[in-house]
């Protein structure tokens, strides 16, 4: 036994000289990297430079079990003198921490301000590093804190408002000046806060990282004084950002009371604000505002609507007379050259979308185009819809340039998917009497019909190029026509469209009367054609279109679908064939393997772009 116990001793004296009390462990470098980048957006949790500030005050224990009481102690510190940035840091993270497990508003209006004292100190420390981790996470927590400090109760719209609002070490002193509403002439309202949206059906998500609430407003129009040519939508949405400007936090912290100037931003107007002698990028959800926008069913119940209903747009201008049917997202600018996009059968500018969110964002594109969409009632005859197009082109430009003093109007581009590519030659061609023709054997100025009949045949049919159109751009356009237009179901189909009660009336009597001078062709022995019937291969009307050159000095290029496996020469989209839609005389022509509906589609919008540089004499940026 005694010479046992020496042993056993030594034995026990020897394993624990072994286990060292500080020590590291081999672990997955993933787990490393997941612990130092943890924090309270990201996992919920305190990251690892709160922890620490926790600790060395001997906080940790106490913030775990009275999270309030610590917070109070930590921000004593920092009036003692005893604390600096990394406390302020920590009282930013902690308190946005406290507030997400409690939905405290004070805490998330504190963690702001904590924010704003870390990122701009004014002299009191030297300003965060872009290189220092807790830089852009002080940047999220002043913006989330903002969001959700001044959120309405339901949590789906932000207030701005003057006020004085409680924090928990005093009161937060708002000011905010109504003019800030004021965006081009219009009222911003609606304020609905976008970063904590999840974005589908776009498949790139654009945001600008820097300072302040992203949000996206809706627009309202004064009575007095309004143009019946503003071109801003009634459902859109305008991407602003929120900044809380709270100068000298540092300063201001012992009074308990700490001021702040609530500024609105438009971010497609200013993209940096000047902060403590620095200029900062705002925060800005180009992508998340288009998807609010196009989130409202009202967008694509028009399809439909919009193709069988004859005057339906119509029906709608009428509610919202102020509006034309050329709508922007953002209202015209002087100097950047338009882009109008126009629809195809049974669709909407909402077709557009993925063009739009890829192109809007591009620096390159933005700084040289606006881009305009033209909205139609897509079952009208091609002529009716051709002249409505031409002629609020014409319109838009006279009202926001009456003087015609900007160069940027005169080298419009027309793009157009499937009817819309035909609608967009037809804003570039001289018909001569070609389509009276193929209606009447009886010279148009020797036809007896009424004043309003002349005078409508006389802008639907007789075509002069519009002088400000200098590019085209089809999409899937069915130059020749579109085989589908010909199957007989289709036609059963479209004998449901209602004919615009415009075109109706107007003619019918005068269309009557050329029948009984046997003058009228076969074409409209049936009655008005419907803009299925005018894309029928057979149909005199594409036919005559066809054959009609694009006006000298304006270039066009196509962008050709081909279904995958199909050859290309005798391919189609399942709506148009190749053949069909290839122009010998095209600037460029881009063939890409898709369906019919291909505006979205990567090489599409590629191709886009490479024209729209080549438009505005730039190279495109690889």
């Amino acid at each position: 036994m005694n010479l046992r116990l020496p042993l056993l001793l030594s034995l026990l004296f020897f394993t624990a000289a072994c286990a060292t009390p500080v020590g590291v462990t081999k672990v997955d470098p993933r787990i490393v990297h997941q612990e130092l980048t943890s924090n309270v957006l990201s996992q919920g949790v305190a990251s690892g430079p709160s922890v620490i500030v926790l600790n060395r005050h001997d906080l940790y224990g106490r913030f775990t079990k009275q999270p309030e009481a610590a917070l109070a102690d930590l921000h004593q510190i920092v009036l003692s003198g005893r604390g600096g940035a990394d406390e302020i840091f920590a009282l930013a993270e902690l308190s946005f921490l406290y507030a997400e497990e409690t939905g405290k508003r004070t805490y998330y209006l504190a963690s702001s301000v904590y924010a704003w004292g870390f990122l701009f100190p004014d002299g009191k420390d030297k300003p965060p590093s872009p290189f220092d981790p807790r830089f852009r996470l002080a940047c999220d927590l002043y913006n989330r804190g903002l969001t959700s400090g001044f959120k309405l109760e339901d949590g789906s719209r932000v207030k701005l408002s003057s006020g004085n609002f409680v924090l928990p070490f005093g009161n937060l002193e708002v000011e905010f000046d109504p003019s800030e509403l004021q965006w081009h002439g219009r009222e911003l309202v609606d304020f609905a806060p976008v970063a904590e949206l999840d974005v589908k059906g776009l498949r790139n998500r654009y945001r600008q990282s820097g300072i302040g609430a992203p949000l996206a407003a809706s627009t309202v129009l004064p009575e007095a004084g309004s143009k019946p040519e503003d071109l801003v939508g009634t459902r859109i949405r305008v991407p602003v950002t929120l900044v809380l400007n709270l100068g000298d936090v540092r300063g201001q912290l012992g009074s308990g009371v700490i001021f702040g100037v609530m500024r609105l931003y438009g971010t497609d107007d200013v993209a940096s604000v000047r902060i403590d002698n620095r200029s900062v990028p705002l925060e800005a959800e180009p992508t998340a505002s288009l998807a609010v926008v196009l989130s409202d069913p009202g967008v694509w119940e028009m399809e439909l609507k919009a193709f069988f209903g004859g005057e339906y747009i119509r029906k709608i201008l009428h509610q919202t007379s102020r509006q034309s049917q050329l709508v922007a997202f953002r209202p015209y600018r002087p100097g950047l050259i338009p882009v109008v996009l126009v629809h195809g059968t049974a669709s909407s500018p909402g077709r557009w979308a993925e063009m739009t969110n890829e192109l809007f964002n591009d620096p390159l594109i933005r700084e040289r185009f606006q881009f305009w969409y033209f909205f139609y009632d897509t079952g009208n005859p091609i002529a009716y819809s051709a002249m409505l197009l031409r002629e609020t082109l014409t319109k838009t430009l006279q009202s926001v340039d009456p003087e015609g003093v900007d160069p940027a109007l005169k080298e419009m581009v027309v793009i157009g998917h499937s009817q819309g590519g035909l609608l967009a030659k037809m804003t570039a061609i001289d018909s001569g009497t070609k389509f009276w023709d193929i209606i009447s054997s009886t010279p148009f100025d020797e036809a007896q019909m009424k004043p309003e009949t002349r005078d409508l045949l006389r802008r639907a049919l007789f075509l002069k190029p519009l002088p400000f159109v200098k590019r085209l751009i089809f999409i899937a356009t069915p130059q020749r026509g579109s085989y589908v237009a010909g199957w007989k179901a289709i036609k059963w189909f479209t004998d449901l469209l209602v004919k615009p009660a415009t075109v109706v009336l107007t003619l019918t009597t005068d269309i009557l009367f050329l029948r009984d001078t046997d003058a009228i062709a076969m074409d409209l022995q049936t009655g008005i054609p419907t803009s299925v019937d005018n894309m029928n291969p057979r149909n005199r009307f594409i036919q005559t279109l066809a054959a009609i050159p694009v006006a000298p000095g304006v270039a066009f290029n196509s962008i050709i679908a081909v279904r995958q496996s199909e050859d290309i020469e005798d391919g189609d989209d399942g709506v148009v064939k190749y053949k069909s839609a290839h122009l010998e005389d095209a600037e460029s022509e881009r063939v890409v393997s898709s369906d019919h509906s291909c505006q979205g589609n990567p090489h599409v919008i590629e191709e886009v772009r490479r024209i729209l540089l080549l438009q505005s004499s730039m190279e495109p940026q690889r």
